[in-house]
């Protein structure tokens, strides 16, 4: 699908993100499936069988079922499936085809152009079609890839790497906001405890204290360059008590902020 014309794929109505219902099942129909369908797993707990073959499904987990495929699939209805699914045809001959099933290990852009594809059409945005072939495209060229790079296991370390990274980042250009390993850890794709081991090993310092760090950093910085009191700095940066604010901000300068400006 690598060189496939953008222009040759053709969009059935029959795509979205749902949460699946307590009772949802996937039956096996009489007839076999007429078109691709990618199916993505955002959450929850269940099972697909795909060419009997039993695969347990959770969050990353990505099918590319073909015409032919006869799948079925159950949840857990107390951890109901999250799924994006899209239904497409292509009308020219194609070479490459990403596999049946893969698990991603790097959720957040596969999951920022799905959701891109499905916002499209909920909004009715101008050129909502075209735009919705070029990200389809992008999907099955990010599943190609995957298969075809490096080693699974370099790709997975660097690709850690970089999602942990861009999380650190983000902490650092929003200092003032109420960050919690869980909010953070999810925006990795990752476990609250396996995202704070990997980003100590990564970053040097646990998650808490690299919080602490980037807002006592930009306090010295509003303190010493933007002509703000204590009391502004502390409110910017989420601190509802400014003794509170003092206390920490002396533990990692070794001075009181009265002292800086």
């Amino acid at each position: 699908m690598l060189h496939v014309s953008p222009s040759s794929f053709i969009l059935k109505p029959a795509f979205a993100k749902i949460v699946c219902e307590p009772n949802w099942k996937w039956r096996k129909r009489d007839k076999a499936l007429e078109n691709y369908d990618l199916f993505y797993v955002w959450s929850g707990e269940g099972n697909v069988v795909l060419n009997n073959q039993s695969i347990q499904v959770s969050k990353g987990s990505c099918f590319l079922f073909r015409k032919g495929d006869h799948p079925t699939a159950t949840h857990n209805p107390q951890r109901p499936l999250v799924l994006t699914y899209i239904h497409f045809d292509i009308d020219e001959p194609v070479m490459e085809v990403p596999k049946s099933y893969r698990m991603l290990d790097n959720t957040l852009d596969f999951e920022y152009m799905l959701s891109r594809y499905v916002r499209l059409f909920l909004v009715d945005a101008y050129g909502a079609e075209e735009e919705a072939r070029l990200i389809l495209k992008q999907l099955l060229i990010y599943l190609l890839r995957e298969e075809r790079e490096v080693p699974r296991e370099k790709k997975v370390s660097n690709q850690l790497v970089e999602v942990v990274r861009e999380v650190a980042n983000y902490v650092l250009q929003h200092p003032g906001l109420p960050h919690k390993v869980e909010d953070l850890s999810a925006r990795a794709g990752l476990s609250a405890r396996y995202f704070s081991n990997k980003f100590k090993e990564i970053i040097g310092t646990s998650v808490q204290s690299y919080i602490i760090k980037c807002r006592i950093d930009r306090a010295q910085h509003l303190l010493l360059h933007a002509g703000m009191n204590v009391t502004e700095v502390a409110d910017a940066l989420g601190y509802r008590d400014i003794f509170f604010f003092s206390r920490q901000f002396k533990q990692y300068t070794g001075k009181n902020p009265s002292e800086i400006r």
